[in-house]
């Protein structure tokens, strides 16, 4: 079973890859690094942490499918 620490490594490993090597894919994201939670105790557990990890590979996987088909 994974932990919320790996799965935090994970994300990081991966929004890291997607900067450096898919920038027009990473500016997508729409997210800032700084961003506050707007709720006073936002629940981020393993479950919401691996569904956004899940999520940015997806869209990693949908991109290169896309590439692939315009090239």
């Amino acid at each position: 079973m994974k932990t919320l620490q790996n799965i935090l490594k994970e994300i990081t490993e991966l929004t890291t890859t997607l900067e450096t090597n898919y920038p027009e894919l990473y500016r997508s994201l729409d997210e800032n690094p700084l961003t506050i939670p707007t709720l006073e105790h936002p629940q981020m557990d393993i479950r919401v942490m691996d569904n956004y990890l899940e999520s940015l590979k997806n869209l990693l996987e949908s991109y290169l499918e896309e590439e692939k088909i315009k090239e």
